[in-house]
């Protein structure tokens, strides 16, 4: 999956499968993650939030199944 970098002390890159509703994080820390049922409005979103570390954290942290790879 193609991720695109982000400026943010938290997120390092965001990337979206839309065939399955996957979100994929790169954390600058804590490696890469996936999101499963996210959809693609909420990425978009992320996308475009001020902050993409606040967006996650008030609106995907939490909020979906996910898992480490």
């Amino acid at each position: 999956m193609h991720r695109t970098k982000v400026d943010s002390s938290n997120l390092d890159s965001v990337g979206y499968d839309s065939d399955n509703d996957i979100l994929e994080i790169q954390f600058k820390s804590s490696g890469i993650y996936h999101f499963f049922g996210v959809p693609f409005q909420r990425y978009q979103e992320l996308m475009s939030a001020s902050s993409h570390g606040r967006y996650f954290n008030q609106h995907i942290k939490n909020k979906y199944r996910y898992k480490r790879l």
